[in-house]
């Protein structure tokens, strides 16, 4: 099983990656978090990775944080919840407020994530309250979004929330209007927030 790569990134997206290791191309599937604080493409990147395997494939799932991969591991072993599931939940709630929401009980607050409905919600709930210890929130700092011009940002937003399941005409609604709002110097961390905050009041 591949447990770490460190590599040159030969491209970045808000959903994945392609990790140039030794002139071995890996794609690397990451959460949001993760590809906020990724450098620039052709430098060198290390990320923890989960090796999942399936019938028809492997796929790799990378972290830059310890904790991450450790929520993405207690998310998959929740009945129901598949890699591309955690990954989601992972890119719509930073660790320290899945921990939160857990603990509490948030069912409403687990369910604002793409994918994830009131049963599945329960489930995290039920099934991770007396996990969720192991993990460590005060270690894990979520990074800030890298300097990029408004509309770049406004576009990596778009794509961001379009791979997490909505729709691009209602993203791009919600983008105008937070836009319009006075926040148009929101880094892509905090508007992809903003947006979400939004998205689940719709």
């Amino acid at each position: 099983m591949i447990a770490a790569l460190t590599g040159r990134l030969a491209s970045k997206a808000p959903s994945h990656i392609t990790l140039d290791v030794q002139g071995v191309g890996y794609e690397v599937f990451i959460p949001l978090s993760t590809y906020y604080a990724l450098p620039d493409v052709n430098e060198s990147v290390s990320l923890r990775i989960h090796t999942h395997l399936r019938e028809d494939a492997i796929q790799l799932f990378g972290f830059l944080a310890g904790p991450e991969k450790e929520a993405f591991l207690l998310l998959t072993a929740v009945s129901g919840i598949g890699p591309k599931l955690a990954l989601s939940v992972l890119s719509a709630l930073s660790v320290t407020d899945l921990i939160s929401a857990v603990q509490a009980g948030d069912v409403d607050k687990l369910a604002t994530v793409p994918g994830i409905g009131k049963k599945s919600a329960g489930r995290i709930s039920l099934e991770l309250k007396d996990k969720v210890e192991r993990l460590h929130p005060t270690a894990f700092k979520a990074p800030d979004a890298p300097a990029a011009l408004t509309n770049r940002i406004h576009e990596d937003a778009l794509s961001a929330l379009v791979n997490l399941g909505y729709r691009a005409p209602e993203v791009k609604d919600v983008l105008r209007r937070i836009g319009q709002s006075g926040s148009a110097e929101l880094s892509l961390q905090d508007l992809i927030r903003d947006a979400l905050k939004e998205l689940a009041r719709r």
